[in-house]
């Protein structure tokens, strides 16, 4: 079964945001607090190093980040930027500059 993926240009780092369906189920069980890649693959049933993977893409996106007093520990929270990408979920691969539409989304 073929995924929807989107390419967004994120003009400052001239990275490209590339968004999967999974990548905005995890943002989901991150909005509900702190996770670690092992729980999240189980309660989204999605195999473990591609759970991993797309946590560390996400993190390189900055719409989560890395916690703990050893940022290895595997421990992930949600950033402000990943809220913002959650609420415009439905404008993902509509807009021209997503990622300008979730850096202007104001802070809560």
């Amino acid at each position: 079964m073929p995924t929807t993926q989107y390419e967004v240009n994120n003009g400052e780092t001239g990275m490209v945001m590339l968004l999967r369906p999974l990548d905005f189920s995890l943002l989901a069980e991150l909005k509900e607090g702190r996770n670690v890649g092992a729980n999240l693959h189980m309660e989204l049933d999605s195999a473990r190093p591609y759970v991993n993977e797309r946590l560390s893409i996400l993190a390189d996106y900055e719409v989560v980040r890395r916690v703990g007093p050893n940022e290895n520990s595997g421990l992930y929270e949600i950033t402000d930027k990943g809220l913002a990408v959650l609420e415009h979920r439905e404008e993902y691969g509509e807009v021209e500059d997503f990622e300008a539409l979730i850096e202007d989304a104001p802070d809560e």
